[in-house]
């Protein structure tokens, strides 16, 4: 007998919205999805088995599913702007705040491959293992691939942001002999 994918229905929520807010930012879209989501698993609860991964595999990709059709369904009413995704939920410290702004700017700059698997793993909180059998790969690529988007984001939070890095020396004249 498969275990009931909605038993901890709290943590449930908890890790579709980390997943949902690592792809598109907190807010009421994260959360209308979130809700998507759960309803979608309630109403195909007695769809799921273990061959289909864990219950947080599972619900992680019903929630990427609802992802996609939610962006595609604003995609066609309105073009999506990066910029109007609502901001993180305050936070009480300005250096926690900018640390997260250059987290979610380095996210950003990842392929949409990478963007996903770092999703998957740190806001959905889930194992290689887990996100393999979401993603159809197997676990070994994954591991390598995650490796490679973790290495690709700690080289994007290392460089200076474009405004902080130094302009080129200025051109100087030399003086003209006369």
């Amino acid at each position: 007998m498969a275990r009931d994918p909605l038993a901890r229905p709290d943590e449930a929520i908890r890790r579709v919205y980390a997943y949902v807010a690592y792809r598109i930012g907190d807010g009421p879209l994260a959360e209308d999805i979130t809700s998507e989501t759960i309803e979608r698993a309630l109403r195909y609860r007695s769809s799921y088995g273990a061959v289909r991964g864990s219950p947080a595999a599972w619900l992680v990709g019903i929630a990427a599913n609802v992802l996609a059709d939610t962006m595609r369904n604003r995609a066609r009413e309105t073009p999506v702007d990066p910029a109007a995704l609502p901001e993180p939920a305050g936070e009480g410290f300005e250096a926690s705040l900018v640390a997260r702004e250059d987290l979610r700017h380095a996210v950003a700059l990842l392929d949409e491959r990478g963007r996903e698997l770092i999703a998957l793993r740190y806001g959905a909180d889930l194992k290689a293992k887990d996100i393999a059998v979401t993603l159809g790969m197997k676990t070994n690529a994954v591991e390598v691939a995650l490796h490679r988007a973790l290495e690709r984001l700690r080289g994007a939070l290392e460089e200076p942001p474009a405004d902080v890095r130094t302009a080129p020396p200025a051109r100087t004249e030399r003086p003209t002999e006369s």
